[in-house]
């Protein structure tokens, strides 16, 4: 019933942020006779900071248009490489007319970078994007907004969300021979899982794994986040945070947790923090201060932007990762596409190289969850294992904004250029049959223990 609630307030809302948004327009329009009036400034700033308080914010786009290649500039353009029900596979392939750029861009390393499925939508990692498309070939997965997902399409769980991953990670495989992934926040822990199930089944790993603030083991240093996942119980959590997605919505009668209880959260970690900025927002308004207020504006249209989760998902995540521990645990099983339960076990890889990042002030994973992977991972050489924290960054510090382009994306840069070595004989069209093996070879051993 509160999802519906809510739906009808922002329905009531919306005639009244629309007037908001002329009203602010007609007084800052100085040909307006509106616009003459002493107060007009103030007036126009107050309407647009209602505007902004009361609109609807829609999905944004990644909208990178060209990067700087060694002063060239290289054209971007996004195409949907595989469409699931619940994620698009997103690449970003380049274009240029130079001839030495475009051999450089050939024989850059190819990167998969699996976004937070935690509320926000994938643009919130653009910074990253654009960072990486300079040296690399990119694909992010673009997660849906589970209200706009049938009921047909079926439930999401975190075992889909593993199996997701490793069919995009052999899809760059196929393509280059093999690949890097990078994962920031959340899912550190289902790509964590992913790699490891490949190992486990003698697949091809990817030569690198980059994982950046997340919850690989949330016992260390918890945050508030963890705290509340950690002292609620599970029927805490699906009674009181699950809905049905209103009549209005593809998805309608699909169980969500809502974006927008997602975003309440946020906002209640940081509240005077978001007051005094949008203080700031009207003062710059005032004194004509363009800048400085689109820069509000990019940052809170994708703040705002939130998506719903498919409930099995998330109920899954809170019990895997920050009740039971499973993956540190050594108990988690994941559900293959053939049904059956693979127990998840990091230490069957060893040769995919490793980077922990962490923020020094991250406030969302704390100190030592990124890096417990290490301990997990123990059959990897310490030669192939890296590990940074980033001083005086928060969560968001390490992959977006100034500490991420100085500091991170450098030895992020180094680290997958260092372990890009990739089999000449690895072909596209072997790519199936190796994976059939592999999975029978697994099913067989497992049938053989039994």
């Amino acid at each position: 019933m509160l999802y519906q609630i809510y739906e009808a307030q922002r329905s009531l809302m919306e005639p009244f942020a629309d007037f908001a948004q002329a009203a602010s327009k007609l007084y800052s329009n100085p040909l307006s006779p509106f616009g003459q009036n002493p107060f007009a400034q103030r007036i126009s700033a107050g309407y647009d900071l209602l505007y902004r308080l009361g609109k609807d914010y829609e999905k944004p786009s990644f909208d990178i248009k060209t990067v700087d290649v060694d002063g060239t500039d290289v054209v971007i353009y996004e195409s949907v490489a595989i469409d699931k029900p619940f994620c698009e596979l997103r690449r970003f392939k380049r274009f240029t007319d130079d001839s030495a750029t475009l051999d450089k861009l050939k024989g850059q390393p190819a990167v998969l970078v699996v976004a937070p499925l935690s509320g926000h939508y994938a643009t919130l990692l653009r910074d990253t994007v654009r960072s990486l498309l300079r040296d690399h070939k990119v694909y992010i997965t673009d997660w849906k907004n589970a209200r706009m997902v049938p009921l047909e399409d079926g439930a999401f769980h975190l075992d889909d969300y593993v199996n997701y991953v490793q069919e995009f990670i052999r899809h760059l495989q196929g393509h280059y021979g093999n690949c890097h992934v990078i994962s920031v926040c959340q899912p550190t822990v289902p790509v964590l899982a992913a790699v490891s199930l490949m190992a486990s089944r003698g697949e091809t790993t990817p030569l690198t794994m980059t994982m950046m603030g997340g919850p690989i083991d949330a016992r260390k240093s918890p945050t508030a986040v963890n705290n509340l996942a950690m002292n609620k119980s599970h029927d805490w959590f699906e009674n009181n945070v699950i809905y049905r997605v209103p009549t209005n919505f593809p998805g309608a009668g699909r169980r969500v947790y809502p974006g927008f209880l997602q975003h309440s959260g946020f906002v209640a970690m940081n509240p005077d923090r978001h007051l005094s900025s949008h203080y700031d927002y009207f003062k710059h308004l005032i004194a004509g201060d363009d800048a400085s207020a689109e820069a509000h504006r990019q940052f809170y249209d994708e703040y705002n932007a939130v998506l719903d989760m498919d409930a099995d998902y998330y109920l899954e995540t809170i019990e895997t990762v920050f009740q039971e521990f499973k993956l540190v645990n050594g108990t988690w099983e994941v559900r293959n596409p053939e049904g059956e339960l693979e127990l998840v076990r990091p230490e069957d890889i060893k040769t995919t190289a490793h980077f922990t990042i962490e923020g020094e002030l991250d406030d969302i994973s704390g100190s030592g969850q990124t890096e417990a992977a290490h301990a997990l991972c123990y059959n990897v050489p310490k030669a192939r294992q890296k590990h940074l924290e980033v001083k005086g960054a928060g969560h968001y510090g390490i992959f977006s904004g100034r500490r991420w382009r100085d500091v991170v994306y450098p030895q992020v840069r180094d680290f997958i250029q260092q372990f890009n070595v990739v089999p000449a004989a690895r072909g596209a069209s072997r790519a199936p049959a190796r994976q059939a093996a592999a999975r029978k070879s697994a099913k067989t051993a497992r049938t053989t223990a039994k």
